[in-house]
C-alpha cells in the first residue's frame, strides 16, 4: 500500500487508541501513559519486525481497546473494518474468566493465532517483557516477574514461526528476564 495512504491510516487508528485509553496508566513506577504501550507495539512491528502491513499495524495500535477500555466489536468494524477487528478479536481475552484461566488459554491459543494476530501478540509479549525489565508493576514480587517470564515464554513457543526478527528479539528478551531474575534453564 501507498505511504500517503497507509500513514493516515495508522495515525487514525492511533487518534482512536489514544482517545480511548486516556485515563489509563501502565503498571510500572513511572505510570507512563498506556498509549505508548500501543506506540511500542506497533514500532516493534515496523522497525524490529520490518512489518508493512497496514491492518497488522492498526490491530497492534488497537489489540487492547476491546480488554481495557469499553470499546465494542461494533465500533471497531465501522471503524477499522472487519479484519483489524477480528485481529483484535484473537489477541483479545475474555475477561469473564479468572486471570489464571486467561493465561492458560493464551498459551492453548497462540498455535491456532492467524499469522497477522501472531506477529501483534508477539511483538505486545516483547513490549511487555521488555517493561517488566526496566519499569516492572511496582507490587510485584521477584516470584510474579519470574512466572511471567515463564509463561510469556510459552505462550511465545506458540507463535514460532511468524516473524524470524521478532523472535529473536523475543528470544532475547526472554533470556534478559531469566538472567535478570535468576532463572535456570531447567
Amino acid at each position: 500500500m501507498d505511504a500517503s495512504i497507509a500513514l493516515p491510516l495508522v495515525l487514525t487508528a492511533l487518534h482512536f487508541a489514544a482517545d480511548k485509553h486516556r485515563d489509563q496508566r501502565r503498571k510500572g513506577a513511572e505510570a507512563s501513559p498506556y498509549v505508548n504501550h500501543l506506540i511500542e507495539v506497533a514500532e516493534l512491528l515496523a522497525r524490529e519486525g520490518e512489518v508493512t502491513d497496514v491492518i497488522t499495524l492498526q490491530a497492534a495500535i488497537l489489540h487492547d481497546t476491546l480488554e481495557d477500555t469499553e470499546t465494542t466489536v461494533e465500533e471497531l468494524d465501522a471503524h477499522f473494518g472487519m479484519e483489524v477487528r477480528r485481529i483484535v478479536e484473537e489477541v483479545t481475552d475474555d475477561q469473564t474468566l479468572s486471570k489464571a484461566e486467561r493465561k492458560r488459554l493464551q498459551i492453548v491459543h497462540a498455535r491456532r493465532l492467524s499469522e497477522r494476530a501472531k506477529l501483534v501478540k508477539l511483538a505486545d509479549k516483547i513490549a511487555n517483557l521488555r517493561s517488566l525489565l526496566h519499569a516492572p508493576p511496582v507490587q510485584w514480587s521477584q516470584k510474579q516477574k519470574r512466572e511471567y517470564v515463564a509463561w510469556s515464554e510459552r505462550v511465545g513457543e506458540g507463535l514460532r514461526g511468524c516473524n524470524k526478527k521478532l523472535e529473536e528479539a523475543f528470544a532475547r528478551e526472554v533470556t534478559k528476564g531469566r538472567q535478570n531474575l535468576g532463572i535456570s534453564l531447567h
